[in-house]
């Protein structure tokens, strides 16, 4: 089995390196870098800096795309804008040899879900003609979301990989404020044909609309967590709670004392 656990956040440029170090000397060996508000790594130089330094620690490196992405919104302006930040993260992605680009797809609106489908496998098929025509080499990763009224079920998102041919991110703490419910066997059916699954894991605090936050990651649920991954895949699990390093290393050494299915 192959399980690499790893944290959401790399900081700020000027300490990439010294966080990776630290990384690598705690056993991590994944890193989403998290471009929550927008890309923060500009330069060239920068991002080939921290891939280097990220391939010869061992490191793989994704990427979380700016919250601000509505592929569904019906402001065009708005749907452009969102493709850009997505493109943004594929440009800088491929500099940094990073290998998949994460984002929340869109919302339902007032839309229906089947039309709010349809917009958004549109946009992402658009954003795959670019991605091919640039040479953008992470994959795009649309992610399960965790709110009821936000798109982004387990279904949703497996059907966009079967239409669009775009990669996922499934977040098993979402899965579960959504439907209450880790359902990892029913959830990891929908991927049984991909040989390598990017997952989110975290504590989450939910209502009966689902996400509220992110908590701290409890040793009882990650043991849940790598009990139920399959033997057969390449796995990486990266962390969103408060505490993503240390809860990183606990997912380490839970990994190294449970048998997986």
């Amino acid at each position: 089995m192959s399980i690499k656990f790893g944290p959401a956040g790399l900081g700020g440029v000027k300490d990439a390196i010294s966080n990776l170090e630290k990384f690598k000397s705690l056993g991590i060996e994944a890193c989403e870098i998290a471009f929550t508000y927008g890309v923060y790594i500009k330069r060239e130089e920068d991002a080939l800096m921290i891939r280097d330094a990220a391939e010869k620690l061992g490191i793989q490196l994704s990427i979380h795309a700016p919250y601000y992405v509505n592929l569904n919104s019906n402001e065009p302006e708005k749907v452009e804008a969102s493709k850009k930040r997505i493109l943004d993260c594929l440009k800088i992605g491929t500099l940094l040899n990073a290998y998949r680009v994460v984002f929340h797809p869109g919302f339902y609106g007032k839309d229906s879900k089947e039309k709010t489908y349809e917009k958004i496998k549109s946009e992402i098929l658009d954003l795959q003609k670019t991605r091919k025509l640039e040479k953008y080499t992470p994959e795009l990763a649309p992610e399960t979301t965790g709110k009821i009224n936000v798109f982004g079920s387990v279904e949703e998102i497996a059907r966009l990989v079967t239409d669009t041919g775009c990669s996922f991110c499934i977040d098993f703490a979402h899965v579960l404020a959504r439907e209450k419910n880790y359902k990892f066997k029913e959830t990891l059916a929908n991927f049984s044909e991909q040989k390598k699954l990017h997952i989110h894991f975290s504590g989450i605090n939910y209502t009966e609309k689902g996400e509220r936050n992110h908590e701290k990651t409890s040793e009882k649920e990650l043991k849940k967590l790598v009990s139920n991954l399959p033997k057969n895949k390449e796995i990486i699990v990266i962390n969103e709670s408060p505490s993503p390093v240390e809860d990183s290393v606990l997912g380490i050494k839970i990994r190294e004392t449970t048998s997986c299915d």
